[in-house]
Protein backbone atom coordinates (compact mmCIF):
# COMPACT_ATOMS: atom_id res chain seq x y z
CA UNK A 1 0.00 0.00 0.00
CA UNK A 2 1.66 3.22 -1.17
CA UNK A 3 1.55 6.70 0.37
CA UNK A 4 -1.26 7.92 -1.88
CA UNK A 5 -3.52 5.03 -0.91
CA UNK A 6 -2.80 5.55 2.80
CA UNK A 7 -3.65 9.25 2.57
CA UNK A 8 -6.73 8.47 0.50
CA UNK A 9 -7.91 6.04 3.19
CA UNK A 10 -7.43 8.68 5.89
CA UNK A 11 -9.45 11.21 3.92
CA UNK A 12 -12.17 8.67 3.23
CA UNK A 13 -12.60 7.78 6.92
CA UNK A 14 -12.59 11.40 8.03
CA UNK A 15 -15.07 12.38 5.31
CA UNK A 16 -17.43 9.62 6.43
CA UNK A 17 -17.24 10.88 10.02
CA UNK A 18 -17.73 14.51 9.01
CA UNK A 19 -20.81 13.48 7.02
CA UNK A 20 -22.11 11.61 10.07
CA UNK A 21 -21.71 14.72 12.25
CA UNK A 22 -23.54 16.88 9.70
CA UNK A 23 -26.41 14.36 9.75
CA UNK A 24 -26.33 14.36 13.57
CA UNK A 25 -26.81 18.14 13.71
CA UNK A 26 -30.13 17.74 11.89
CA UNK A 27 -31.33 15.33 14.59
CA UNK A 28 -30.82 17.72 17.52
CA UNK A 29 -34.38 18.43 18.61
CA UNK A 30 -36.70 18.61 21.61
CA UNK A 31 -35.62 15.15 22.77
CA UNK A 32 -32.09 16.50 23.20
CA UNK A 33 -33.48 19.45 25.19
CA UNK A 34 -35.52 17.11 27.40
CA UNK A 35 -32.49 14.91 28.04
CA UNK A 36 -30.34 17.87 29.10
CA UNK A 37 -33.00 19.20 31.49
CA UNK A 38 -33.55 15.76 33.01
CA UNK A 39 -29.82 15.18 33.54
CA UNK A 40 -29.28 18.70 34.90
CA UNK A 41 -32.04 18.20 37.48
CA UNK A 42 -30.94 14.71 38.50
CA UNK A 43 -30.64 14.50 42.29
CA UNK A 44 -28.58 11.33 42.20
CA UNK A 45 -26.20 9.85 39.61
CA UNK A 46 -26.14 9.56 35.84
CA UNK A 47 -25.08 6.05 34.81
CA UNK A 48 -23.87 5.36 31.28
CA UNK A 49 -23.59 1.97 29.70
CA UNK A 50 -22.83 0.50 26.30
CA UNK A 51 -21.40 -2.64 24.72
CA UNK A 52 -18.11 -2.90 22.84
CA UNK A 53 -17.05 0.36 21.22
CA UNK A 54 -20.22 2.03 22.50
CA UNK A 55 -19.12 1.03 26.00
CA UNK A 56 -15.88 2.94 25.53
CA UNK A 57 -17.85 5.98 24.37
CA UNK A 58 -20.10 5.64 27.43
CA UNK A 59 -17.02 5.71 29.67
CA UNK A 60 -15.75 8.90 28.06
CA UNK A 61 -19.13 10.66 28.28
CA UNK A 62 -19.44 9.69 31.96
CA UNK A 63 -16.00 11.16 32.62
CA UNK A 64 -16.89 14.38 30.82
CA UNK A 65 -20.18 14.78 32.70
CA UNK A 66 -18.44 14.19 36.03
CA UNK A 67 -15.75 16.74 35.18
CA UNK A 68 -18.35 19.45 34.61
CA UNK A 69 -20.36 18.94 37.75
CA UNK A 70 -22.76 16.05 37.06
CA UNK A 71 -21.96 12.95 39.18
CA UNK A 72 -21.64 10.13 36.65
CA UNK A 73 -20.00 6.77 36.15
CA UNK A 74 -19.75 4.05 33.56
CA UNK A 75 -21.43 0.66 34.13
CA UNK A 76 -19.86 -2.31 32.36
CA UNK A 77 -22.64 -4.08 30.48
CA UNK A 78 -20.91 -7.44 30.80
CA UNK A 79 -20.87 -7.13 34.61
CA UNK A 80 -24.37 -5.71 35.00
CA UNK A 81 -26.07 -9.10 34.95
CA UNK A 82 -23.61 -10.45 37.49
CA UNK A 83 -24.44 -8.15 40.40
CA UNK A 84 -23.54 -4.67 39.16
CA UNK A 85 -27.19 -3.80 38.57
CA UNK A 86 -27.15 -3.15 42.31
CA UNK A 87 -25.20 0.01 41.56
CA UNK A 88 -28.32 1.58 40.06
CA UNK A 89 -30.82 3.27 42.38
CA UNK A 90 -34.34 4.47 41.59
CA UNK A 91 -33.27 8.13 41.66
CA UNK A 92 -30.55 7.57 39.07
CA UNK A 93 -30.78 8.27 35.36
CA UNK A 94 -29.60 5.48 33.09
CA UNK A 95 -28.18 6.30 29.67
CA UNK A 96 -27.79 3.30 27.37
CA UNK A 97 -25.79 3.61 24.15
CA UNK A 98 -26.13 1.12 21.33
CA UNK A 99 -25.99 1.52 17.58
CA UNK A 100 -28.43 -1.32 16.91
CA UNK A 101 -30.37 -1.09 20.18
CA UNK A 102 -30.80 -4.87 20.21
CA UNK A 103 -27.55 -5.96 21.86
CA UNK A 104 -28.12 -8.99 24.11
CA UNK A 105 -26.00 -7.61 26.97
CA UNK A 106 -28.32 -4.59 27.28
CA UNK A 107 -31.60 -6.51 27.45
CA UNK A 108 -31.30 -7.40 31.14
CA UNK A 109 -30.37 -3.82 31.97
CA UNK A 110 -33.37 -2.47 30.06
CA UNK A 111 -35.70 -4.93 31.82
CA UNK A 112 -34.25 -3.96 35.20
CA UNK A 113 -34.71 -0.26 34.48
CA UNK A 114 -38.28 -0.62 33.28
CA UNK A 115 -39.26 -2.94 36.13
CA UNK A 116 -37.85 -0.58 38.77
CA UNK A 117 -39.08 2.60 37.04
CA UNK A 118 -35.56 3.94 36.55
CA UNK A 119 -35.52 6.79 34.04
CA UNK A 120 -33.95 5.58 30.81
CA UNK A 121 -32.38 7.64 28.04
CA UNK A 122 -31.52 5.69 24.91
CA UNK A 123 -28.91 6.70 22.34
CA UNK A 124 -29.62 4.48 19.37
CA UNK A 125 -29.90 4.46 15.58
CA UNK A 126 -32.83 2.05 15.02
CA UNK A 127 -36.43 2.96 15.81
CA UNK A 128 -37.56 -0.66 15.73
CA UNK A 129 -35.07 -1.68 18.42
CA UNK A 130 -35.75 -2.80 21.98
CA UNK A 131 -33.78 0.13 23.39
CA UNK A 132 -35.61 2.76 21.37
CA UNK A 133 -39.04 1.41 22.37
CA UNK A 134 -38.11 1.08 26.06
CA UNK A 135 -36.51 4.50 26.51
CA UNK A 136 -38.25 7.40 28.25
CA UNK A 137 -36.23 9.83 26.12
CA UNK A 138 -35.10 8.63 22.73
CA UNK A 139 -32.00 10.23 21.17
CA UNK A 140 -31.82 8.97 17.61
CA UNK A 141 -28.43 8.73 15.94
CA UNK A 142 -28.77 8.89 12.12
CA UNK A 143 -27.88 5.76 10.19
CA UNK A 144 -24.37 6.27 8.84
CA UNK A 145 -21.80 4.59 6.62
CA UNK A 146 -19.00 3.00 8.61
CA UNK A 147 -15.40 2.72 7.42
CA UNK A 148 -15.13 -0.33 5.16
CA UNK A 149 -18.87 -0.69 5.68
CA UNK A 150 -18.54 -2.52 9.00
CA UNK A 151 -15.96 -0.93 11.34
CA UNK A 152 -17.60 1.19 14.11
CA UNK A 153 -16.24 4.64 13.23
CA UNK A 154 -18.89 7.05 12.00
CA UNK A 155 -21.43 5.74 14.52
CA UNK A 156 -19.08 6.05 17.51
CA UNK A 157 -18.02 9.52 16.39
CA UNK A 158 -21.70 10.52 16.39
CA UNK A 159 -22.23 8.99 19.83
CA UNK A 160 -19.22 10.81 21.24
CA UNK A 161 -20.22 14.16 19.73
CA UNK A 162 -23.76 13.80 21.07
CA UNK A 163 -22.40 12.95 24.52
CA UNK A 164 -20.11 15.98 24.49
CA UNK A 165 -23.03 18.19 23.44
CA UNK A 166 -25.15 16.85 26.28
CA UNK A 167 -22.36 17.43 28.82
CA UNK A 168 -21.65 21.01 27.77
CA UNK A 169 -25.33 21.95 27.43
CA UNK A 170 -25.96 20.51 30.92
CA UNK A 171 -22.98 22.42 32.30
CA UNK A 172 -24.29 25.71 30.90
CA UNK A 173 -27.84 25.04 32.12
CA UNK A 174 -26.48 24.46 35.64
CA UNK A 175 -24.28 27.58 35.33
CA UNK A 176 -21.22 25.52 36.12
CA UNK A 177 -18.43 28.06 35.54
CA UNK A 178 -14.65 28.34 35.69
CA UNK A 179 -14.46 28.52 39.45
CA UNK A 180 -16.46 25.28 39.84
CA UNK A 181 -14.46 23.63 37.06
CA UNK A 182 -11.22 24.57 38.81
CA UNK A 183 -12.32 22.82 42.03
CA UNK A 184 -12.70 19.54 40.14
CA UNK A 185 -9.35 19.95 38.34
CA UNK A 186 -6.85 20.94 41.06
CA UNK A 187 -3.95 19.15 39.38
CA UNK A 188 -2.43 19.28 35.94
CA UNK A 189 -2.29 22.04 33.35
CA UNK A 190 -6.03 22.79 33.44
CA UNK A 191 -5.93 23.41 37.17
CA UNK A 192 -2.89 25.65 36.78
CA UNK A 193 -4.51 27.70 34.03
CA UNK A 194 -7.58 28.29 36.19
CA UNK A 195 -5.81 29.35 39.37
CA UNK A 196 -6.99 32.71 40.64
CA UNK A 197 -5.07 35.43 42.41
CA UNK A 198 -6.81 34.44 45.64
CA UNK A 199 -5.39 30.90 45.33
CA UNK A 200 -1.78 32.05 45.46
CA UNK A 201 -1.77 35.40 47.30
CA UNK A 202 0.04 36.00 50.60
CA UNK A 203 -2.18 37.13 53.47
CA UNK A 204 -2.16 38.20 57.11
CA UNK A 205 1.21 38.83 58.73
CA UNK A 206 3.00 37.99 55.49
CA UNK A 207 1.84 41.31 54.00
CA UNK A 208 4.58 43.93 54.63
CA UNK A 209 2.46 46.87 55.82
CA UNK A 210 3.72 50.05 57.52
CA UNK A 211 1.91 53.20 58.66
CA UNK A 212 2.30 56.33 56.53
CA UNK A 213 3.89 58.43 59.31
CA UNK A 214 6.49 55.79 60.25
CA UNK A 215 10.14 56.84 60.19
CA UNK A 216 12.14 55.23 57.36
CA UNK A 217 14.78 53.89 59.74
CA UNK A 218 12.13 51.65 61.36
CA UNK A 219 10.53 50.93 58.01
CA UNK A 220 13.80 49.57 56.61
CA UNK A 221 13.99 47.04 59.46
CA UNK A 222 10.53 45.76 58.51
CA UNK A 223 11.55 45.66 54.83
CA UNK A 224 14.55 43.50 55.71
CA UNK A 225 12.50 41.22 57.96
CA UNK A 226 9.72 40.56 55.41
CA UNK A 227 12.19 39.78 52.61
CA UNK A 228 9.82 40.68 49.78
CA UNK A 229 11.60 43.75 48.50
CA UNK A 230 8.73 46.19 49.12
CA UNK A 231 6.49 47.76 51.76
CA UNK A 232 2.84 48.77 51.51
CA UNK A 233 1.89 52.07 53.15
CA UNK A 234 -1.35 52.29 55.11
CA UNK A 235 -3.29 55.37 56.25
CA UNK A 236 -5.37 55.81 59.42
CA UNK A 237 -8.39 54.21 57.69
CA UNK A 238 -6.27 51.13 57.01
CA UNK A 239 -6.36 51.84 53.27
CA UNK A 240 -3.29 51.13 51.18
CA UNK A 241 -2.14 54.46 49.76
CA UNK A 242 1.42 53.80 48.64
CA UNK A 243 4.29 51.41 48.07
CA UNK A 244 8.03 51.56 48.73
CA UNK A 245 10.36 49.24 46.83
CA UNK A 246 14.05 48.40 47.09
CA UNK A 247 14.55 50.23 43.82
CA UNK A 248 13.01 53.45 45.14
CA UNK A 249 15.23 53.36 48.21
CA UNK A 250 18.36 52.88 46.10
CA UNK A 251 17.40 55.75 43.82
CA UNK A 252 16.69 58.03 46.81
CA UNK A 253 20.04 57.13 48.39
CA UNK A 254 21.82 58.15 45.19
CA UNK A 255 20.58 61.70 45.77
CA UNK A 256 22.74 61.72 48.93
CA UNK A 257 19.84 62.79 51.12
CA UNK A 258 19.49 61.41 54.64
CA UNK A 259 16.93 58.64 54.24
CA UNK A 260 16.59 58.14 58.01
CA UNK A 261 15.23 61.66 58.46
CA UNK A 262 12.29 60.94 56.14
CA UNK A 263 8.92 59.40 56.89
CA UNK A 264 7.39 56.66 54.77
CA UNK A 265 4.86 58.98 53.06
CA UNK A 266 7.69 61.16 51.75
CA UNK A 267 9.32 58.26 49.92
CA UNK A 268 6.40 56.12 48.75
CA UNK A 269 4.86 55.89 45.30
CA UNK A 270 1.16 56.68 45.60
CA UNK A 271 -1.69 54.39 44.51
CA UNK A 272 0.04 51.03 43.99
CA UNK A 273 -1.43 48.77 41.31
CA UNK A 274 -4.04 46.35 42.64
CA UNK A 275 -5.88 43.39 41.14
CA UNK A 276 -9.22 41.79 42.01
CA UNK A 277 -8.97 38.51 43.94
CA UNK A 278 -11.04 36.48 41.44
CA UNK A 279 -8.83 37.42 38.50
CA UNK A 280 -6.86 34.60 36.91
CA UNK A 281 -3.28 34.32 38.13
CA UNK A 282 -2.17 34.41 34.50
CA UNK A 283 -3.72 37.87 34.21
CA UNK A 284 -1.72 39.03 37.24
CA UNK A 285 1.50 37.82 35.63
CA UNK A 286 0.63 39.61 32.39
CA UNK A 287 -0.09 42.82 34.32
CA UNK A 288 3.27 42.63 36.11
CA UNK A 289 5.08 42.16 32.81
CA UNK A 290 3.19 45.07 31.26
CA UNK A 291 3.88 47.45 34.16
CA UNK A 292 7.39 46.09 34.77
CA UNK A 293 6.74 45.46 38.45
CA UNK A 294 7.28 42.46 40.72
CA UNK A 295 4.28 42.65 43.05
CA UNK A 296 0.57 43.46 43.13
CA UNK A 297 -1.91 44.33 45.84
CA UNK A 298 -5.07 42.19 45.93
CA UNK A 299 -8.52 43.58 46.70
CA UNK A 300 -12.18 42.61 46.79
CA UNK A 301 -14.55 44.07 44.23
CA UNK A 302 -16.03 46.33 46.91
CA UNK A 303 -12.95 48.31 47.88
CA UNK A 304 -9.84 48.74 45.74
CA UNK A 305 -7.90 50.37 48.58
CA UNK A 306 -8.67 47.62 51.10
CA UNK A 307 -5.81 45.20 50.45
CA UNK A 308 -6.57 41.61 51.48
CA UNK A 309 -3.41 40.04 50.07
CA UNK A 310 -0.36 40.47 47.88
CA UNK A 311 1.01 38.56 44.91
CA UNK A 312 4.73 38.43 44.24
CA UNK A 313 6.33 37.49 40.92
CA UNK A 314 8.15 34.56 42.53
CA UNK A 315 4.88 33.08 43.82
CA UNK A 316 3.31 33.40 40.39
CA UNK A 317 6.17 31.65 38.63
CA UNK A 318 6.14 28.79 41.13
CA UNK A 319 2.41 28.26 40.55
CA UNK A 320 2.95 27.42 36.85
CA UNK A 321 0.40 29.94 35.61
CA UNK A 322 2.26 31.00 32.50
Amino acid sequence: MNNKKILATANEVINLEVKALIQLKKNINKSFYNAVIKIAKCQSKVILCGVGKSGLIASKIAATLASVGTPSFNLMASEASHGDLGMISKKDILVLISNSGNTNELKNIIKFANRNKIFLIGIVSKKDSILYKASDIKLLIPKVTEAEGIIPTSSTTSQLALGDAIAIATMKYKKFGKSEFKKLHPAGSLGAQLKTVEDIMLTGNKIPIVKENLNMKKALKILTKKKLGFLLVQNKKKEIKGIITDGQIRRFSEKKENLYQKNVNEIMTKNPISIEKDSLAAKALSLMNEKKITSLCVHNKKNKYKTIGIVHIHTLLKSNTN
